[in-house]
Parts: C-alpha cells; structure tokens; sequence
C-alpha cells in the first residue's frame, strides 16, 4: 500500500474526524467513533474536550481504548468525575455540544438500535444495550453517527428503539419536548450523509472517492436520497493517513503487549 492508498475505513475515520471542531466539547462512543475523535485532537482540532462515558474528561489517550473502563483514559484525563455528575452536570446540563456514536442498526432518520436483533423477548442476538447513548442521543447539542454500511445495519425499521433519532422524521424531536438538534451527520465507508433540515431523513451529501450511488444504495436497506449537488468527499491527506496509522499501531501494539503479559500471569 503506497502511501497515500487508504481503505475505505480509513476514509470513513477521517471523514468522521473532519466534522469535529477545536472547540466541540465531545461525548466519545467507543469503537469507531473513538478512533474518528482522536485523529481530530491529533490533527485539525488539537483543543477538542474528549469526555467518556466513565466520567473522565479532556482525555488525551496515546493509544485507542478498549472500553470506557480502560484505564489509559483516566490517566490522561485533565479531571475525572463520578458517573452520575458526568451525566446530571455535563450531559443533562447541555455542556456538551456533539455526541460520537456508532450503531448496530440504523433507520433514515438516524433512530438506533444497540439492544436485539430481532423481537425483544426472543432476539436472534442481544447487543451490549444503551449504556449512556440514550442520554447522550436527547442530552448533547447535537449527534454524529459512523458505522460501515450493509443491510443488515441500514434497516426501513429498526427491531428496537435504544437511541431516539429523529423519531418519525420531521419534527418529531420537538413535539416531545427535547430541544436538541438530534442526529446531524452520519460517516460511512462509502459516503457522508447529513439530516435533511424539513424531513430530518438522511441525505447522501458526498461520495467517497470511487464510490458510486449503486454501491450506496446497494448497501443499504431503505431508499437512498441524494442531494442535487453531489460532491466527492476529499481524499486524505498525508498528515490524516500518517497519524490514523500510527495511532492503530501503537494501539495493536499495546494491546497485544497487555495479552501476552496477562497470558504469562
């Protein structure tokens, strides 16, 4: 692989971590978007406040997390709170501008599921849950979503409403009373999508490179709207690619270093 190739999850990340700004004060899922916010803060946004979900934030990690409980978060962190002042404080107290989330299903008006596949008593796969993404789907300013596309993930109707997107589209946010924007942006492997601002459904807005409408609308489940003035996103950039690579480096490489010792204990 030259050195600027890159893999469509490359452009997935990179594309995700250009929407963040240096000011965004940002709630991180694990996973992909983990990954998208800390090539921001290692980029473009170096002043962007990462808060996990643990209770820790401003946190600066030097490789990716395993989990919100991964103790190189709390290490690097400017301050780490308890778990109900992260929520009752920052989150509910609208301090926080952008929530980062993945899904393990999605619907055109960015409703997520990562509870079950399938009916809720007798699922064919139990998801990890909620966590604190409901929360963080009504609570932040706004919500970025990225995840890979296929059609098991991009569903007409979702088994089970975990995050609150956009309900029924349209304003259906603000005849519940929640006052925040709700899903904005969505990031896949192929495109980037944004909420229309009547309907709230999403809407192609750019292609990746060597990405065609087939392959989006072949990968996903409902009918694709695209926008009339369709761009290609940006390729990126050697800076981009450098640092997305060196991060999932070190992170393999400590990851596999913590195995082996947990393995020899």
């Amino acid at each position: 692989m030259s050195e600027l190739d890159f893999t469509p999850d490359e452009m997935m990340t990179i594309a995700a971590a250009r929407a963040l700004k240096n000011t965004d004060v940002c709630f991180v899922g694990i996973g992909a978007p983990s990954a998208a916010c800390n090539i921001a803060r290692l980029t473009h946004a170096p002043d962007v406040t990462l808060i996990y979900e643990s209770g820790t934030i401003g946190t600066a990690p030097t490789v990716l997390p395993l989990s919100i409980g991964d103790g190189e978060l709390c290490e690097t962190a400017v301050t780490t709170v308890s778990v109900p002042e992260m929520f009752r404080y920052w989150l509910q107290g609208g301090r926080v501008t952008v929530g980062f989330l993945g899904a393990a299903q999605i619907d055109r008006f960015g409703n997520i599921n990562t509870t079950v596949i399938g009916d809720y008593d007798a699922p064919k796969t139990r998801l990890p849950g909620g966590g604190g993404a409901p929360e963080i789907a009504s609570s932040c300013g706004e919500i970025f979503i990225t995840l890979k596309q296929s059609k098991r993930a991009m569903v007409e109707k979702i088994d089970f409403f975990t995050s609150f997107g956009h309900g029924e589209g349209g304003d259906h946010r603000a005849r519940l009373g929640i006052t925040t924007k709700g899903p904005t942006l969505m990031v896949t492997d192929l495109a980037v999508w944004k909420a229309d601002p009547e309907t709230s459904e999403f809407t192609v807005v750019s292609l990746h490179p060597g990405v065609s409408r087939d392959m989006v609308q072949d990968t996903c489940g409902w009918t694709v709207r695209f926008a009339d003035e369709l761009s290609e996103t940006p390729h990126p950039t050697e800076i981009e690619l450098s640092t997305l690579r060196d991060l999932r480096a070190r992170t393999k490489a400590a990851h596999s270093s913590g195995a082996k010792t947990g393995e020899a204990a």
